[in-house]
């Protein structure tokens, strides 16, 4: 049930309004996009006053009067006028480590992670108005940074250069950097913005005449801004300082990163990757928040029988288990969250990984390093040698490496990524490397395939479509009962998409005798698929279609990721 949902739902139960007066507020909602409660006493039904009443007897959650107290600067700084804006809320004081922040409605979970994110405090939530929090808002925040605009302005043809300064890499510098030079002032806006839509890389792209930046959010690649053509060099000498790059190297590709403190203790992971091109140096920008990282598998979207089957083949003293999928779909997440379930005192694990991703206490992991010419091969010779029960490899790619991996299962539990489109191919990719069957069948327990879709969003989300096309896929009409399609209308909270975050659908395949004996026969992937169907295994479309029926996502984008 979404917030406002229940909102009403409380509402109406507690008799302070109608329900036809709820379904009249609702229509009005989804027309103007505003919070449920600043709708109802728009229609005159309830006032914002007797709202706020409510929700501190009902969630026990003090209010606050934002026009007598005085919130300090040093406060305020902590919050951006944007995320004020996004969540309406307002933060009002802090200690050491919480901060309290003033919200219309105090159950909103996603704004109290973003602030969480942000700002490195935990979140102390106090009621007030809509109204009273967008009037101190206005009053509070009255001078704002300079704007992409005003950036772009500041430049001078002769300014444009990149001196070797050092860098303090902290969201609060960036954020004071008004007086840098226009160049840093436009790399930093670049890094900010990303890191405040969510944005989990940045392309940084030159052409003949154009100059773009685009992010990539839940998936998808927007154009966020196109700075002028002249800049491409200097913005790229920036960024590769930062890296720790050689800025003189235009010829070659280069990669590197740089970290970016989010405080408390909190770093972003900047991955770096320079490519020349024939119109100059094309950067692609990974970000990596190393301290909002998901590793519980029973949080990760699951459904009850997928998740058994993972937690039966992960737990076995041998064999291995396969994380597919194309790159961006999540699998090393869900790989380390299976070792987070394994990191046991009594369990010895090791990782050979390129790169390591995340680091985890308790479990030694070891980094490629083709420079000094250690490989996957060499680096899992070394692990056999260390006594261990659980061997994790970010990646199979080659036979020797797949030979040794198939033959470190005979007396530990390995897990590894393959990239194969579904859990069928990648069985058949093991024997299209040169493996034989018989080895496959020996030492695969199971195998994971996995997508992510994007969510529809929860400030715009709207009833639409025909039921009809889920009957297609084997659902009855009671089984449809009262279920609703919804799409995202799109608003300035989704950049107008629709979509905000992402939902995992994943495809788990136990690798049963049946399966075992199709395997030696060197069946195709879609006879394996058939049978693993036929045997209880949920495909991913259809783990889509599930998620359509829950009102998560979408049948459009179900159709997009599992093509």
């Amino acid at each position: 049930m979404t917030t406002t949902n229940r909102l009403g739902e409380l509402l109406v139960r507690e008799k302070l309004i109608s329900q036809a007066q709820l379904r009249l507020a609702q229509e009005e909602q989804q027309k103007t996009g505003k919070n449920l409660g600043a709708t109802l006493a728009k229609l005159g039904y309830i006032t914002e006053e007797d709202i706020t009443t409510f929700l501190s007897q009902q969630y026990r959650v003090p209010t606050v009067n934002l026009e007598d107290d005085v919130i300090a600067p040093d406060i305020l700084k902590l919050v951006q006028r944007e995320q004020c804006e996004r969540h309406c809320v307002i933060p009002v004081s802090h200690t050491d480590k919480l901060l309290m922040v003033a919200m219309a409605d105090p159950t909103n979970l996603n704004a109290i992670d973003d602030l969480k994110f942000l700002t490195g405090y935990n979140i102390d939530p106090v009621i007030a108005s809509e109204t009273a929090i967008t009037t101190a808002i206005k009053r509070y925040y009255t001078e704002t940074g300079p704007s992409y605009e005003e950036v772009i302005a500041g430049f001078d043809e002769y300014e444009i250069e990149v001196t070797d300064d050092d860098v303090e890499l902290t969201v609060m510098g960036i954020e004071r950097g008004s007086k840098d030079s226009p160049i840093v002032r436009l790399v930093n806006m670049i890094l900010l913005n990303a890191i405040k839509k969510g944005a989990s890389d940045i392309h940084i792209e030159p052409y003949e005449g154009k100059y773009r930046v685009r992010y990539r959010i839940d998936g998808a690649l927007q154009e966020e801004m196109a700075p002028p053509r002249k800049l491409a060099e200097a913005v790229s000498s920036r960024i590769k300082l930062m890296s720790s790059l050689d800025i003189a190297e235009r010829r070659l590709p280069q990669d590197g990163h740089f970290k970016l403190r989010l405080g408390k203790g909190r770093e972003m992971d900047f991955r770096v990757r320079v490519l020349p091109t024939i119109w100059g140096e094309k950067l692609v920008l990974r970000l990596l928040d190393k301290g909002n990282h998901q590793l519980d598998m029973a949080k990760l979207g699951f459904a009850l029988k997928p998740l058994e089957d993972i937690k039966w083949a992960v737990n076995r003293r041998r064999g291995m288990t396969l994380f597919t999928g194309p790159g961006g779909s999540g699998k090393t997440t869900t790989l380390y969250s299976a070792l987070s379930e394994l990191n046991k005192p009594g369990n010895n694990i090791g990782t050979v990984e390129d790169p390591v991703e995340r680091g985890i206490v308790g479990i030694n992991q070891v980094q490629i390093d083709a420079a000094v010419g250690l490989d996957f091969a060499k680096a899992l010779r070394s692990l056999l040698r260390q006594d261990l029960d659980i061997i994790m490899m970010s990646e199979i790619s080659d036979l020797q490496t797949c030979e040794l991996a198939l033959k470190a299962c005979c007396h530990q539990m390995v897990l590894s990524t393959l990239q194969a489109d579904d859990a069928a191919t990648a069985l058949t990719l093991l024997w299209k490397m040169g493996i034989e069957p018989s080895p496959i069948t020996a030492s695969v327990n199971l195998v994971v395939s996995q997508r992510l879709a994007r969510m529809c969003c929860g400030d715009c989300k709207v009833v639409n479509g025909d039921l009809k096309v889920l009957e297609e896929y084997g659902f009855t009409p009671d089984q449809l009962a009262g279920v609703q399609f919804y799409k995202g209308a799109g608003c300035k909270h989704c950049n107008g998409s629709g979509y905000k975050g992402r939902v995992a659908l994943f495809e788990v395949m136990r690798f049963t005798d049946p399966l075992k004996e199709l395997v030696l026969q060197r069946a195709s992937s879609r006879e394996l698929k058939t049978a693993a169907i036929q045997g209880g295994m949920v495909c991913m479309r259809m783990a889509g279609m599930l998620k359509v029926i829950e009102g998560i996502t979408t049948v459009e984008e179900v159709m997009r990721v599992t093509d």
